[in-house]
């Protein structure tokens, strides 16, 4: 354990936790269970990183979110406690442009997919991956890939007709 990998990993912690974070957010939908997904994502990172196994940190680190999330859900252990207020400092959600009641009703009908549907649309157009990079991260085809982003978009286009007038869809993503 170097000096060296220690500094990078505290660097890392501070400069991406938010970003982590909000991606929990839409992948999961509450702000609580999005801390729990990053501290169990980095405390896998870390692990890895100080035994060598990590060349590429914040892709690494995307990918354990990715599957911590998909595990927890899979796994259904996921808490039924419900809280009131979300935490400090968390309560604008990932949209922070725009109109708050839009953000709100596109985060709902973010929560209505399914769990694979939900992180694939989170990998292609929050995070701006490629059809590659997401199936790759999925672990899954790149058809795989392309049929569950359309008909995660399909889904969404369903619930939010009518709801937000200036959302628009154009070429399967979103504008």
């Amino acid at each position: 354990m170097t000096r060296d990998i220690e500094s990078d990993l505290h660097e890392y912690v501070e400069t991406r936790y938010v970003h982590l974070r909000r991606t929990a957010f839409l992948l999961c939908g509450e702000w609580h269970r999005a801390e729990d997904l990053v501290q169990t994502a980095l405390a896998k990172v870390v692990t890895a990183a100080r035994r060598g196994r990590v060349e590429h940190l914040d892709a690494y680190a995307r990918q354990v979110l990715l599957r911590v999330y998909l595990d927890d859900n899979q796994r259904g252990s996921r808490r039924r406690e419900r809280t009131w207020a979300d935490p400090a400092g968390a309560a604008e959600p990932p949209a922070a442009t725009g109109d708050r009641a839009t953000a709100l009703t596109v985060l709902a009908a973010l929560r209505a997919l399914p769990a694979r549907q939900r992180a694939t649309v989170v990998l292609r157009y929050w995070e701006d991956r490629s059809v590659e990079d997401t199936a790759a991260v999925l672990g899954v085809s790149e058809g795989t890939v392309k049929s569950q982003s359309a008909k995660a978009l399909a889904t969404l286009r369903q619930l939010l007709a009518g709801s937000v007038g200036e959302l628009m869809f154009s070429d399967g993503g979103m504008v």
